[in-house]
């Protein structure tokens, strides 16, 4: 098993037919008790394509990306791999459809290295005897993870080194990296960028932009206005859990567009109020 120079669409994967989303979400909705997070959302993302997940906090972004990444179960609606409905129950049902995400809270688990994290739940095990044990083959992964971190310019001293003795920015970027490592058709990134220095953000940006060149399809939930428009193709608006406005073209868009959009100038307050209220 080698990750070195990995391919998004290795041999004997299943040819997708060219036009149809990666992902796509049909009416989705989730509530919280009496909490609407999320309010009947439709969009779709296409392989090489990135597209910007935005909304201010409370939208609803998040909620929808747990739903596609398994850790929430939507109430209603669909979600569309390769134009056939799954059902994801589950994190690692999400993994199998290929789908990794990463969350704000990154997911790591400090007490363990980095190359532990890198292959969380993807352990490599040795050969003979020692599978049925479940041994892992420790030399491989250190070798892989060091593969991995040299191929995508993060720079960490030792992979064995514990999660918590990293900083910030290095537990981002191999929360990110173990995305691209492992993300072969659909990345989803919450925040991937958040309380980094701008040599680590451009970092991001360019990982971002190698899963587009690979063919993965992306969604990108960002706060950061300058880093949406540097890498999304398209973009989708959430408010108060509805969809409310979306760009096809982001050429020639402002950041003062977005932020109109995202507050609810762009449409009139009027018509953030209707949509708030319900139809």
């Amino acid at each position: 098993m080698s990750l070195a120079g990995n391919d998004p669409f290795p041999a004997g994967a299943v040819t997708r037919t060219p036009g149809t989303p990666a992902l796509e979400v049909q009416e989705l909705t989730k509530s919280f008790d009496a909490v609407r997070a999320a309010r009947g959302v439709s969009f779709e993302v296409y392989p090489g394509e990135v597209l910007g997940l935005l909304g201010d906090n409370g939208a609803g972004k998040s909620t929808v990306i747990s739903c596609i990444a398994g850790s929430q179960t939507p109430d209603s609606g669909s979600i569309l791999i390769d134009g056939d409905p799954v059902v994801i129950d589950s994190p690692q049902r999400a993994r199998e459809l290929g789908i990794e995400t990463v969350f704000q809270d990154l997911a790591l688990v400090d007490s363990l290295d980095v190359t532990t994290n890198m292959f969380l739940n993807r352990e490599i095990l040795r050969n003979g005897p020692a599978r049925r044990l479940r041994w892992m083959d420790r030399k491989q992964m250190y070798r892989e993870t060091r593969t991995i971190l040299d191929r995508l310019h993060i720079r960490i001293s030792s992979v064995r080194q514990p999660m918590s003795e990293l900083s910030g920015g290095q537990r981002q970027s191999v929360a990110v990296g173990r995305a691209v490592a492992w993300g072969h058709h659909i990345v989803l990134l919450d925040e991937p960028a958040a309380a980094l220095g701008v040599e680590q953000t451009a970092l991001v940006l360019e990982l971002i932009r190698r899963l587009r060149t690979e063919g993965v399809a992306v969604v990108l939930i960002s706060h950061n206005m300058h880093d949406v428009l540097e890498v999304c193709d398209r973009a989708v608006i959430l408010r108060h859990g509805l969809k409310v406005g979306q760009l096809d073209d982001l050429a020639g868009v402002t950041t003062r567009r977005l932020v109109d959009l995202i507050t609810g100038t762009a449409l009139g307050e009027s018509d953030v109020a209707r949509h708030a209220e319900g139809d």
